[in-house]
């Protein structure tokens, strides 16, 4: 089998998908037992081609599946923990812009009645 490219993967349905990555695993089981009874060395080197096609169909098979998944949970109130943006831990944490700007009654108290004054300066 040749080579398989990820773009030509992404235009597949996920039984096509699948269909060829069983192709592939019976492939590489071939390739090792061609290896094991000292078989060419143009099959060794086919067995690297091999795990990479796998590893390219899985890829696509699970990029296309959180796609999905995104599209899903696009507008809902809860998305799963692996949906959500991975950022950094201190920022996850960090306050949301609407609690960072929100103010006590009594900061606001505070503010209305004894507001910044402004002076005059003559030169």
């Amino acid at each position: 089998m040749a080579k398989v490219k990820a773009h030509e993967l992404r235009g597949k349905r996920k039984e096509d998908l699948q269909q060829q990555l069983t192709e592939l695993k019976t492939e590489l089981s071939q390739l090792r037992v061609a290896k094991v009874t000292a078989g060419a060395a143009s099959k060794m080197a086919k067995i690297k081609l091999v795990r990479r096609s796998i590893a390219r169909v899985l890829t696509v098979m699970t990029s296309t599946q959180r796609d999905n998944l995104r599209k899903f949970y696009k507008n809902k109130k809860h998305v799963p923990l692996d949906l959500r943006p991975k950022k950094t831990r201190a920022i996850r944490r960090r306050l949301s812009e609407h609690e960072s700007s929100r103010r006590t009654l009594k900061q606001i108290k505070k503010d209305t009645h004894f507001s910044l004054r402004k002076y005059a300066v003559k030169e």
